[in-house]
């Protein structure tokens, strides 16, 4: 096992290495990997012939990123670099799987792109036990992007142009024109008064935003704020105007779908207070706006169907059919078992893939004389995402505050300063 992190994490007492890399240098790391198991002769050849692109102009574009030109900048030592390049090409099939430590970040998007380089080089990918797994931060937020969450990208998560006769015949009304705004776009316009009202289901956007104070003063700018959600949140503490009591995932009927493209329905228990499901509250308010037959939903089978019925490649996965068992799809019709291993003769957009060559940009954040440390956020175990739902059980006794790692420029721990949450 590798563990790349900058941040000696519990799961680093059982890695065979850990390279703990300066904040802001993931692609340096990864095309120095890159370049290990090309100069050490640790690429397939085969599958570099039948499925991968642009193979010498890669070679030719890694050769500036030799281990031991970007070990100092890494903060990692260049042999280390070439000893997880060597398990990970050697010891297959390797899978790598990335947090939203990867993602979110100045080349959050390209540094995805680096890693199924390494992929494509070794051949792990389109065969069991492989492949570049991007692990979400919640349950079900797989499941809930690909329903169309984000701004700009339809059920399925195809664009806006690409889906529009099919959704338009099927909604039967016109569809946008142009990308909305996602969550750090609209508190940006409400502080601006450029956003008015907002309607939050299931996250506390307070709490969870790193910048409270701006958070703060985009929600009282607002006229009116919605909170959904199952706890009065500090969202709703402080700036709700409505509050809609919802019942959580287990009381609720739905699907579920993992990251390895599995949509199931799981069993669920009996709803209890005053608490509705969020089908029932988003329909009545719909009809209270006039909106009754476009929300002339009954249950959540309905709401799949007319998914289903969007999503050609998802058209075979029945409420019937995941009764048992989850389906991974694709699966586009109902004869059809699903798809355990994707890409298997082509990609989406052909048989071969081409390899990435992405240059390294420096992050802004780095530490001077002046300001000598630099700030690095990460999750915990005790606690689920902003603890909404944990801080409120025996999890508090076990992390009560949060905690501070305090590390000097060279990476020698100094102190460990605990401080309120």
């Amino acid at each position: 096992m590798i563990v790349i992190d900058p941040r000696k994490t519990e799961l680093t007492k059982y890695a065979d290495v850990h390279l703990q890399l300066r904040p802001g240098t993931n692609i340096l790391m990864f095309n120095a990997l890159a370049y290990a198991i090309i100069d050490e002769g640790l690429t397939d050849p085969e599958f570099i012939a039948t499925r991968v692109a642009e193979f010498e102009e890669f070679k030719s574009f890694v050769a500036d990123y030799s281990p031991e030109a970007v070990a100092e900048r890494c903060g990692v030592d260049a042999e280390l670099i070439r000893k997880a390049a060597r398990i990970y090409a050697t010891d297959t099939p390797s899978m790598a799987m990335h947090g939203l430590g990867m993602t979110e970040h100045l080349q959050g998007t390209e540094g995805v792109m680096t890693i199924v380089n390494l992929a494509l080089l070794t051949g792990n990918i389109v065969k069991a036990g492989a492949g570049v797994n991007p692990l979400r931060g919640q349950n079900n937020v797989q499941g809930s992007a690909h329903m169309g969450c984000d701004p700009g990208i339809l059920t399925g998560s195809i664009t806006i142009e690409a889906g529009r006769e099919l959704f338009e015949s099927v909604w039967k009304t016109p569809i946008p024109t142009a990308a909305g705004l996602n969550q750090l776009q609209m508190i940006d316009a409400a502080r601006d008064g450029k956003l008015k009202a907002l309607w939050t289901i299931g996250y506390d956007v307070f709490l969870s935003n790193a910048n409270a104070h701006e958070t703060a003063k985009a929600f009282v700018n607002m006229d009116l704020v919605i909170i959904q959600d199952f706890f009065m949140n500090e969202t709703a503490k402080r700036f709700g105007h409505v509050f809609f009591p919802a019942v959580t995932s287990f009381e609720k009927d739905g699907t579920f779908m993992n990251g390895e493209r599995r949509a199931a329905n799981p069993r669920r228990g009996s709803p209890r207070g005053n608490a509705r499901s969020d089908l029932e509250i988003i329909c009545d308010l719909a009809a209270a706006m006039g909106f009754e037959k476009d929300f002339a939903f009954n249950s959540a089978e309905e709401i799949w169907n007319e998914v289903r019925a969007v999503w050609p490649p998802g058209y075979g996965i029945t409420y019937e059919r995941i009764e048992k068992a989850g389906i991974q799809w694709p699966c586009p019709d109902i004869d059809h078992p699903g798809t355990e291993i994707l890409h298997g003769e082509s990609f989406s957009n052909g048989v071969k893939a081409a390899l990435r060559r992405i240059k390294f940009r420096p992050t802004k954040e780095v530490v001077s004389e002046d300001f000598p440390f630099l700030l690095t956020t990460g999750r915990v175990l005790e606690h689920f995402n902003a603890g909404t739902m944990t801080m409120r059980t025996p999890n508090q006794e076990l992390r009560p505050t949060d905690l501070l790692d305090v590390k000097s420029r060279f990476g020698e721990a100094i102190d460990r300063i605990g401080r309120k949450g």
